[in-house]
């Protein structure tokens, strides 16, 4: 441990004993740094491991204090309190993936008021927002599971999708892409019935799948929008024994997913690293903090993450990964 953070930790214990995760020293020597960033996922799941490593990366390699809130459940009115306790522990900076769009937006005009940079991911055009940083892009990103849904399912059948909730932004903007994709390149392809959202736990995916697959015998294929969804209906076709006769095409971590995947459960992977996303946050945000934000135009450039897309005030990266049983053993976390 170096000298910074040994001058810290009467107060990170005081945090940690109230769920707040220390997760980054600034490297600068001699005084602690007066930059404090805090980092507010959905929920406590594999997926947003990454994003705690990315605010870790950052706040070595840029020079600030780093925390990491992760809410027990995807629970909006949860998500809200440990957003108002970190303006209370003197954050600088809110790096947060919303649950839900509109309850954060009183929150975060409180944190503006204050000066504090507010940062989002997973929700477009978030209102009160300084930026919403995207590591794929929104507008395409779901017709990558309709193509490769078809793919799977030889271009005819039913399908479903499932999301994190309905009032998750990025969730039903994908979903939306995906399904105009379908209709327009796929018209063998059909949507059995509306979404469902239960993609942020894998207990409500497995018994809606289960559910799905009794109402719909001929049912060929599922979308699945958020991490849990993959897992919870692959092990539905598990128990039905149905890997060989139902697709699922979602996001997830690889390593939660490569069992499925490994047996047929799952058949293809679409994701990108919330590490990536969180690590992009801070950047920005130390721009904002430091008097920089007009730097953050078109052409500028995060180090080892390219130069994005901007509109408004989302800033987009477009890299999915899509991984198969092919190639899901080149990557871990």
């Amino acid at each position: 441990m170096n000298i910074i953070c040994k001058k810290i930790m009467p107060a990170l214990l005081a945090l940690t004993a109230a769920g707040v995760v220390f997760v980054g020293c600034s490297k600068k020597s001699g005084t602690a740094s007066t930059i404090s960033m805090y980092a507010i996922p959905k929920q406590k799941i594999p997926w947003f491991e990454p994003y705690s490593q990315g605010i870790e990366r950052a706040a070595k390699e840029f020079g600030f204090n780093g925390y990491y809130l992760p809410p027990s459940t995807a629970d909006e009115a949860e998500q809200v309190r440990l957003t108002r306790d970190a303006i209370n522990q003197g954050a600088n900076a809110l790096l947060v993936v919303p649950n839900d769009a509109n309850s954060l937006v009183p929150v975060f005009s409180e944190a503006k008021k204050k000066g504090i940079a507010v940062l989002t991911h997973e929700s477009p055009d978030q209102p009160e927002a300084d930026y919403n940083v995207e590591m794929i892009n929104s507008d395409v990103y779901g017709e990558h599971f309709a193509e490769e849904l078809a793919k799977q399912i030889g271009g005819e059948g039913e399908y479903v999708i499932f999301v994190g909730s309905l009032t998750v932004p990025a969730h039903n903007i994908w979903a939306d892409s995906a399904e105009k994709y379908m209709a327009k390149n796929y018209p063998g392809i059909t949507l059995a019935a509306s979404r469902f959202p239960v993609a942020e736990d894998r207990e409500k995916s497995r018994q809606t799948a289960l559910d799905i697959l009794k109402t719909y015998p001929n049912l060929k294929g599922f979308i699945t929008i958020g991490s849990q969804g993959g897992p919870g209906a692959g092990q539905a076709l598990r128990e039905l024994g149905l890997t060989d006769k139902v697709a699922v095409v979602g996001g997830g971590t690889p390593d939660e997913a490569r069992p499925f995947v490994k047996d047929g459960a799952w058949d293809v992977v679409i994701l990108w690293n919330s590490g990536d996303a969180s690590y992009a946050m801070a950047y920005i945000a130390k721009l904002i903090l430091d008097g920089k934000k007009d730097e953050v135009k078109p052409g500028f450039t995060i180090p080892g993450l390219g130069s994005p897309q901007i509109k408004g005030i989302n800033i987009l990266f477009d890299n999915p990964l899509i991984l198969t049983r092919d190639n899901i053993d080149d990557y871990h976390f």
